[in-house]
C-alpha cells in the first residue's frame, strides 16, 4: 500500500502513468487486502453506436446488480467493500476501445474491464490487459481468437463466440434442407470470424456456400446484396446474414422489403438479441431459428433474475447483459476466495472452476484458454398470438450441452 502510493505521487509529479499500478499490477498483495482498498470495475461498451441497444447503459446497469448483490451477500465479511462502477463509449473503434482501456487501467485504476461489443475493440482491449495485468472479461465480442492465437492470462471469453453460433444455428438450417447458401458479413473481425465458422459447419453439414461478400460496418444499405441473391446460380436456398444490432436490423427490414422470401430464399440469422427482435418485429421473424447463450425465460431462475433487471431498467435483459452480470459475480466471488484483488491471485480462483449462476449453466472456465463452455440453445422467435408478454420472444427447440456448444481448446493459444 505504501509502495504504491509513493509510486503513484512519484508519476503525478513526472507527469506519467504507472501501467501496473492498480490491483493487477506489479504491486497487487497476495495477501489478504485490496491493492488500493477498494475495487473499480470497468465497462467499456457501446453507448452510442449500432451495438447501444444490445449493450449500452443497461449492460452498466447489470455490472452494478452484481455489486449490489455481492454486498447484500457478505455484508460485513466482504472483501471488497469499497467498490464502484465506472463506463465508457468505445464508438466501436478499435483505437478508442484502446485509448478507453488504457485510460481505465492507468488512471482510474480499474481491476477489471466488462463487456466491450466489436471484436476489433475487443482484441485491442486484450492486449491492453496483457501489458498492464489487469483483468478482462470480454463478454460482447464473438471472435474465437480471443481464446485462440490472441488468448493472454488475464482475458476470459465469457458468453459465446462465433463457433457456437455456427455450431447451432448452420448445422441445423443445412440438415433441415437449407444446402445453398448465400453469407453477407460485416467486413471487420466478428464478420470475418463468422464468415469462416459457418462455412465451415455448412460444408461440413453437407452444404455449399454458393457465394459470400462482406459489407461495409456500420451500413444500412443492403440492397446491393438483396439484389444479388437471386441471380446467383445455383440460386441460394438461404441467405446468412451475419450482421449484429442495428445493421441486422436494416438487413432484416431490407430482405422483407426485397422479398426474398416469396423467391424461395430463408433468412438465417447468425447472431440475434432480444432488441434486434423487438425493432424487426416478431411478424417478420415469426419461425426464425438462432442460437443464443441465454434467453430471460430458459427457466425460473432466470425469471426471477429478469424480473429484478426490469424493476431496475424498465426492460427484460438480453444475455449480453445477464452475462456481464455473471463475469461480475464470479469475479468479485473469485476476490472473495482469494482474500485480494491481485489480477494473479484472481487468475488462479477462476482456472478450472466449475460453476452454475443466473446465465451460465454447467459451466467451467477452461485453464487453457480462458474459454467459459456452458450450455448454449437453439431457440425460434415466437408468434404475436404465443407471446405472453410483449417482451416474450424466443422458445426452446433444443439444449444444446455445453462440451457440444463450444470447440476444443485451441492449440494456437498460449497464456504464458
Amino acid at each position: 500500500m505504501q509502495r504504491k502510493t509513493l509510486a503513484v505521487l512519484a508519476a503525478i509529479s513526472a507527469g506519467t502513468l504507472l501501467a501496473g499500478c492498480g490491483g493487477g499490477g506489479p504491486s497487487g498483495s497476495s495477501g489478504s487486502k485490496l491493492s488500493d482498498g477498494k475495487v473499480v470495475l470497468g465497462v467499456l461498451t457501446d453507448l452510442s453506436g449500432v451495438y447501444s441497444q444490445i449493450a449500452g447503459q443497461k449492460t452498466v446497469a447489470a455490472v452494478q446488480m452484481a455489486v449490489d448483490d455481492y454486498k447484500k451477500k457478505y455484508g460485513s465479511k466482504a472483501v471488497a467493500k469499497d467498490i464502484s462502477v465506472v463506463s465508457a463509449d468505445h464508438q466501436d473503434k478499435p483505437d478508442v476501445a484502446n485509448s478507453q482501456a488504457r485510460q481505465m487501467y492507468e488512471r482510474q485504476n480499474v481491476d477489471a474491464i466488462f463487456d466491450v461489443p466489436t471484436s476489433s475493440a475487443a482484441l485491442a482491449v486484450a492486449n491492453v490487459a496483457k501489458s498492464d495485468k489487469r483483468m478482462y472479461f470480454n463478454i460482447g465480442a464473438a471472435t474465437t481468437a480471443l481464446t485462440g492465437k490472441e488468448c493472454n492470462k488475464y482475458s476470459y471469453g465469457w458468453a459465446y463466440d462465433t463457433y457456437m453460433l455456427a455450431n447451432g444455428t448452420a448445422r441445423t438450417v443445412t440438415e433441415n434442407g437449407g444446402k445453398n447458401w448465400y453469407l453477407i458479413y460485416p467486413d471487420y473481425a466478428f464478420g470475418q470470424d463468422m464468415q469462416a465458422k459457418f462455412t465451415s459447419a455448412i460444408q461440413s453439414s453437407g452444404g455449399k456456400v454458393v457465394a459470400n461478400d462482406p459489407t461495409p460496418f456500420p451500413n444500412d444499405n443492403f440492397s446491393t446484396f438483396m439484389l444479388k441473391a437471386p441471380t446467383l446460380n445455383p440460386q441460394p436456398q438461404v441467405l446468412g446474414a451475419m450482421q449484429a444490432g442495428g445493421d441486422l436490423v436494416n438487413v432484416a427490414k431490407q430482405y422483407q422489403q426485397f422479398k426474398l422470401k416469396d423467391k424461395g430464399i430463408k433468412l438465417a440469422i447468425g447472431l440475434m438479441f432480444d432488441n434486434d427482435i423487438k425493432s424487426i418485429g416478431v411478424d417478420t421473424l415469426a419461425g426464425t431459428q438462432f442460437t443464443t447463450a441465454w434467453f430471460w425465460s430458459l427457466d425460473a431462475r432466470s425469471k426471477a433474475w429478469a424480473d429484478e433487471f426490469k424493476q431496475r431498467t424498465g426492460e427484460r435483459p438480453n444475455f449480453d447483459q445477464a452475462a456481464n452480470y455473471s463475469a461480475a459475480t464470479q469475479y468479485l466471488e473469485a476476490i472473495q476466495r482469494a482474500g485480494t484483488d491481485s489480477s494473479d491471485s484472481v487468475v488462479k480462483q477462476l482456472d478450472g472452476m466449475k460453476f452454475d449462476d443466473v446465465f451460465a449453466r454447467n459451466a467451467k472456465v477452461r485453464s487453457q484458454d480462458h474459454r467459459v463452455v456452458h450450455d448454449a440453445y437453439l431457440v425460434e422467435v415466437k408468434s404475436k398470438a404465443d407471446q405472453s408478454e410483449p417482451e416474450d420472444f424466443t422458445k426452446l427447440v433444443k439444449d444444446i450441452p455445453a462440451d457440444q456448444a463450444f470447440a476444443p481448446a485451441s492449440s494456437d493459444c498460449h497464456l504464458g
